[in-house]
This record gives structure tokens, C-alpha cells and sequence, in this order.
């Protein structure tokens, strides 16, 4: 799956483009085993997954962590909200993918492929959390979860 603005330029080589991962031959016979005799399972279309991704590291100038995320938002507008110190940062965002699997892999993709053009800090991944649609927002109804991402933009801590 990649995710670019209509006209607008790619950056970098075709090997960097974000897209989706297969679930691999045990999912396949999970799922080949629970269709029925009626011809198989209906084809289930892509979800919407709520996912924030932390990273950590070594201090950065508040300034270019800022910079590097405001880039990160500017070239990819499917980012919610982003909040950053200068050792830490939280991404909040809704990624389109068939399962989980896919959402996760795409997410735990994302910090290292565009640290470069978006000129990140040499953070790590220390956290991830992907939830579908129904659970985020049975968890704001209940009054817990993730907050909902306002106001959407780079902001500090």
C-alpha cells in the first residue's frame, strides 16, 4: 500500500514505498478451514485502524524534532496528530489496511522509511498499539482509551 497526494512527486526508490505484508501460509489455513460449504467466506474489504506509534532516544533540538515532524505530517496528510519532546515523540494516525497484521507492519514501518526525507531523529520503535474503529470509539464512549486527536497537528508534551 502506498499513500502519496495526487501529482505529487515520489520520493525516493520504488524498494522504499510503503506497502502491505501477506499473513503468510498459517493464516491462509486458518481462514481456508473456517469456510463453510455456501462457497466460502465473503470477501471482506479494507478496515480502518487507529494506531499510535512511540519512539525514543538520544536528546534532539527540540527545533528539528518539531521540523522533522512537521515534514513527516506535510508529506503523508493521513497523520492525526504528533506530540514530541526532546528525547520522545508519540504519531497518531488512521491506516487503511485488510487486517491488523497488515496495519502493524505498515506502522512499524513508517519512523525508519522516512527518517531520512523527513530528517527524523535516529529514534527507536519502543511502542505500538493498533485498535480497529469499533474499539476506539467504544473506548472514548466509555470515557478511557486515546483521547480523540484535537488538535490535530505537531504539538509538544
Amino acid at each position: 500500500m502506498r499513500r502519496v497526494r495526487p501529482g505529487a512527486t515520489p520520493r525516493g526508490s520504488a524498494e522504499r514505498a510503503l506497502m502491505s505484508v501477506a499473513a503468510g501460509d498459517t493464516y491462509e489455513r486458518e481462514t481456508a478451514g473456517d469456510a463453510g460449504s455456501d462457497g466460502g467466506m465473503a470477501e471482506e474489504g479494507p478496515r480502518l485502524w487507529h494506531i499510535t506509534l512511540s519512539v525514543s532516544g538520544a536528546d534532539a533540538p527540540i527545533a528539528e524534532v518539531r521540523r522533522g515532524l512537521e515534514q513527516l505530517a506535510h508529506d503523508h496528510p493521513f497523520l492525526l496528530t504528533s506530540r514530541y519532546a526532546v528525547d520522545h515523540a508519540e504519531i497518531r494516525y488512521w491506516e487503511e489496511a485488510r487486517d491488523l497484521h497488515d496495519a502493524a507492519a505498515v506502522a512499524l514501518r513508517l519512523w525508519g522509511e522516512h527518517r531520512q526525507t523527513s530528517q527524523l531523529p535516529p529514534w527507536e520503535i519502543v511502542g505500538l498499539e493498533v485498535i480497529d474503529r469499533q474499539t476506539y470509539h467504544q473506548r472514548i464512549a466509555e470515557g478511557y482509551g486515546p483521547l480523540p486527536a484535537t488538535p490535530v497537528g505537531v504539538h509538544p508534551f
